[in-house]
């Protein structure tokens, strides 16, 4: 992967406050996939209330685009060089921002990965993350349930993230399959089932345009298409305008994952059947408590029993329960959402 200096052009950095002495060499960075995503905005916005409260330097870290890894890797090169104590990165190339992890690593900072877990996972010393996997199922469960004798004959699309599948994707999507009763094949993979329900995949760069985009292409392969699955709310959005705009929004049930405030509402004004809430300010907070934590102790953080990570929780919002799946309504999903 290529680093460049212009690379340093694409961060959002922001320095919040000053340590007391007591803390002063205690520093940390936040590397996100963007600083527009209201997702990050909160995750944000609970590491630099945490980072004030423990005394600890924040800085913060942002790409351009959903996608631009070569921004992430010159945040953490400028972390290694800032002596920072630890990192807290979503990464938007799982896969290729590994080995500038690595270098962070051997020089002694601790990094944790939030919401989307590396791969290998263990490249990171921790995660801490809604859990994908049933964030996924239970958006497929609603679905499944929903639709009833009718879901044997359904016509599935997904609205995927990004052709390179980043962890947070696969365990999302293939959530959604188990939840729906689709044999995922291999777990680690999307695309190769062969389930005849299944429409097809497009991608969305996890935004409305690429939602709608998406869901025009899905169209065209097959006008009976009746479930949409989508990577977040964005996208779903985006899938529904474009169903609008053919007539069809009432005819397709859209399930998605995040529970931001503007997806809350979209459940609750009928755009989003069901949606699977994450927590993205306590993701980051205990973060930044697990970085001062291991400068002040050298103790890294633990994953949650039975799990390879620290799970921060997930709720499934719906404002149409089911039996047998278990979810908050609309009222209760804006009590604890974000942006």
């Amino acid at each position: 992967m290529k680093k460049s200096v212009l690379a340093f052009g694409a961060l959002a950095l922001g320095v919040a406050f000053s340590a007391p002495a007591m803390a002063a060499d205690v520093s940390a960075c936040l590397i996100t996939k963007t600083d527009t995503n209201p997702f990050f905005v909160k995750m944000k916005e609970g590491a630099t209330a945490k980072a004030k409260e423990l005394g600890v330097t924040l800085k913060s870290y942002a790409g351009k685009i959903d996608g631009d890894s070569e921004s992430q890797v010159a945040a953490i090169e400028s972390c290694i060089a800032d002596g920072a104590k630890g990192i807290l990165i979503t990464a938007s190339d799982t896969k290729g921002i590994v080995s500038s992890v690595k270098k962070a690593r051997d020089a002694g900072l601790l990094v944790i990965a939030l919401d989307t877990p590396l791969d290998p996972a263990d490249a990171a010393d921790a995660t801490f993350a809604t859990d994908n996997l049933l964030a996924g199922k239970l958006i497929g469960q609603w679905a499944k349930e929903t639709l009833g004798d009718k879901a044997k004959d359904a016509k599935i699309g997904f609205l995927d993230l990004l052709p390179s599948q980043p962890s947070v994707d696969v365990l999302r999507d293939q959530g959604f399959m188990m939840g729906f009763g689709i044999d995922t094949k291999d777990p680690n993979k999307i695309g190769d089932e062969d389930d005849p329900r299944i429409v097809g995949h497009d991608v969305t760069n996890g935004n409305e345009e690429g939602g709608r985009k998406a869901m025009e292409n899905l169209l065209q392969k097959d006008p009976s298409i009746n479930v949409i699955h989508t990577i977040n709310e964005p996208a779903a959005v985006g899938a529904y305008q474009a169903l609008k705009a053919v007539g069809m929004e009432s005819n397709v049930l859209i399930v998605s994952v995040d529970g931001g405030c503007p997806g809350v509402q979209s459940v609750k004004d009928g755009v989003i059947g069901a949606t699977s809430q994450q927590y993205p300010l306590m993701m980051a907070a205990l973060g930044v408590e697990a970085i001062k934590k291991f400068a002040d102790s050298g103790e890294k953080p633990k994953p949650t029993e039975g799990k390879s990570f620290f799970d921060t929780g997930v709720s499934l919002v719906t404002d149409k329960p089911v039996s047998g799946v278990e979810s908050i309504d609309t009222k209760v999903g804006t009590d604890k959402c974000w942006g």
